[in-house]
């Protein structure tokens, strides 16, 4: 096994001396940053037991498990040498050795990913120059989406969709339109088709104004005979108060409910209510309570359908954990808050289209029941552009090719 070390200015130059010095079937054994540039490692004709063997002999004692799991073998007659040879040479059933917190091997993978990174940033930022030279509208319409805050995933999806480009502005208003394609809807179903809605959804998101503001629209359109009101917040101090407020205010019923077994002779009194509205406390995905909460809302006789209650101005990581920790594939719709406190709507926007999430309303005010809409694509798709020109900042050259090559590396594991 032949070993030699390369020194260049950068990645590249050194990967092509290993290329040219030792062949493509050289192995990278390490690399590491040094003055002027970067240090490799290669070798030629790697053997790895050899290598195996060698690292082996450096550790004075195998791992207790190893030591654990080998029983001495019972005594055996004397027989030909060989065959003897050829089994002690054979791996036993659950005699095996863990290197894995070898020193030198974990070393050796650390310093392997952080090659691969850097090979994984200059790619990328290579591909994106490259797009930049050969097909520049591409390139000028991914900047643009990404100036929306949507994610980088989505931005090239509906890129790669883009076809016979005839101009920048063409391009662009293509792209919203496959934008706003892409988002489902629920429409009013809601407050037409009736039955029990419980608002489920993080902290703070604005539950119960917004369940207020859905009775104050039913109560305006259909009356308010048909209509009750339920809390089940026994968390947060007020909150039954709040919805007390409310319910006199709109002259409808209100009951409250802090077990399975209340909430099941409740909602059983409430039959007769074309609409009846819950009010659920807000928990953090990461909240032990979340499950126990969920399972106070599905322990009734009467089927409730779940709205997941969504924050705009929430960062789009903790929308997609609220989304999966509230159960996504059993939400019956979406209703998005705080539109009007938003800097941005891209996150939202992606995190609706990652989950497949119908989004039915959004709330963008305080004020009752003026401030909450039924969702419509191209509404929020234009909110999110204007967001993204009053704010004028467009991500660098070095930041979008940072997030495409994220894309690509998830994509290819």
């Amino acid at each position: 096994m032949k070993i030699k070390r390369f020194f260049a200015e950068d990645i590249r130059r050194a990967l092509r001396q290993v290329r040219e010095s030792l062949g493509p079937d050289a192995v990278i054994l390490s690399n590491k940053s040094v003055d002027g540039g970067v240090e490799l490692v290669a070798a030629m004709d790697y053997d790895e037991a050899a290598f195996i063997k060698q690292q082996s002999e450096s550790i004075p004692t195998l791992s207790r498990s190893y030591q654990q799991t080998t029983t001495p073998a019972a005594p055996q007659p004397q027989a030909d040498p060989e065959p003897l040879r050829r089994e002690r040479a054979t791996p036993q059933v659950g005699a095996r050795v863990e290197w894995s917190q070898d020193p030198t091997l974990v070393e050796m993978r650390r310093e392997m990913r952080a090659m691969r990174r850097m090979m994984e940033n200059q790619l990328s930022e290579l591909t994106w120059n490259e797009m930049g030279s050969r097909q520049p509208m591409r390139r000028d319409l991914l900047r643009r989406l990404m100036s929306l805050d949507l994610s980088p995933d989505i931005c090239e999806r509906l890129v790669s969709q883009m076809q016979d480009l005839e101009s920048p502005d063409q391009a662009w208003r293509r792209a919203l339109a496959l934008v706003a394609s892409e988002i489902p809807l629920a429409g009013d179903s809601l407050i037409e088709e009736g039955g029990v809605i419980a608002l489920v959804g993080p902290t703070g998101v604005g539950k119960t104004t917004t369940i207020a503001k859905l009775a104050a629209r039913y109560v305006l359109r259909h009356g308010h005979r048909g209509l009750a009101l339920v809390s089940t917040d026994s968390y947060r101090i007020g909150a039954q108060e709040q919805l007390n407020t409310y319910a006199r205010i709109l002259d409808v019923t209100v009951r409250s409910a802090a077990t399975p077994e209340e909430l099941n002779v409740v909602l059983n009194a409430l039959a007769d209510k074309r609409l009846v509205l819950v009010d659920t406390a807000g928990m953090s995905q990461r909240d032990v309570r979340l499950s126990e909460q969920l399972s106070l809302i599905d322990s009734g006789n009467r089927m409730v359908k779940r709205y997941l209650t969504l924050s705009s101005t929430t960062q789009q990581s903790a929308l997609e954990q609220a989304a999966v920790a509230f159960g996504a594939g059993q939400i019956s719709g979406c209703i998005l808050t705080k539109v009007d406190e938003a800097a941005s709507l891209g996150g939202a926007i992606s995190a609706v289209i990652h989950n497949r999430i119908p989004l039915a309303f959004f709330t963008d005010g305080q004020k009752v029941p003026e401030d909450i809409h039924i969702a419509h694509a191209n509404t929020l798709v234009s909110r999110a552009v204007s967001l993204a020109q009053e704010q004028s900042s467009e991500y660098n050259d070095a930041f979008l090719s940072l997030a495409l090559g994220g894309v690509s590396s998830d994509a290819h594991g």
